[in-house]
C-alpha cells in the first residue's frame, strides 16, 4: 500500500458509515477520499469480513492529538462471519484485518463486533467516554503521526 495512505493529519472527520443495507436502515454516504486511514479501515474490513453493516467513526477530535488527525477510531462491524465466535475472537479478526494501520498511525481502536441477529435486536453503537488526556504523555502517538506523514 502506498505510504500516502497512512497520512494521519487530515480535516476533522464527521461520522460516516458504509453499509450493505438492512431493510430498516437508511443508506449512508461513501467515505471521503481525503481521509486515507478511514478509507483503508473501511476497505479492509469490508473485504475481509463482508459486513452487513459497517460504521467507521474517526474520534481523533475527542483526544489530545492535532486537529485533523486520523489516530482514534471506533468501528461497528455486523457480519455473519462472527456467528458462533466469542467476542475475543471477533476482535482478533478485526485487529488482524487492520494490523498495518494499528502498527502505523492508528493509536486507538474501539470495536463493536456483532452478528446480524445481535444487530437486529439491538441496532445501537456504544458511546465513547470523554478523553481523559491519557495520550498527552504517550510519545507513541506523536511517533505514529510522524511516521504516517512520511
Amino acid at each position: 500500500m502506498l505510504p500516502s495512505v497512512f497520512r494521519c493529519v487530515r480535516p476533522v472527520s464527521t461520522t460516516l458509515a458504509l453499509n450493505r443495507p438492512l431493510a430498516h436502515f437508511r443508506p449512508h454516504m461513501d467515505p471521503d477520499p481525503s481521509r486515507p486511514v478511514e478509507r483503508a479501515i473501511r476497505t479492509k474490513l469490508t473485504n475481509s469480513l463482508l459486513p452487513d453493516h459497517l460504521e467507521v467513526h474517526n474520534e481523533s477530535h475527542m483526544h489530545a492529538v492535532p486537529p485533523g488527525s486520523e489516530s482514534h477510531f471506533r468501528v461497528l462491524v455486523v457480519s455473519s462471519k462472527f456467528e458462533g465466535l466469542p467476542l475475543i475472537q471477533r476482535h482478533r479478526l478485526v485487529n488482524e484485518a487492520l494490523k498495518e494501520e494499528l502498527s502505523s498511525c492508528v493509536h486507538a481502536l474501539a470495536i463493536q463486533a456483532k452478528t446480524p441477529e445481535q444487530w437486529g435486536s439491538n441496532p445501537t453503537l456504544a458511546k465513547s467516554p470523554p478523553c481523559m488526556g491519557g495520550s498527552r504523555g504517550d510519545h507513541t502517538v506523536e511517533e505514529k503521526l510522524k511516521a504516517g506523514r512520511e
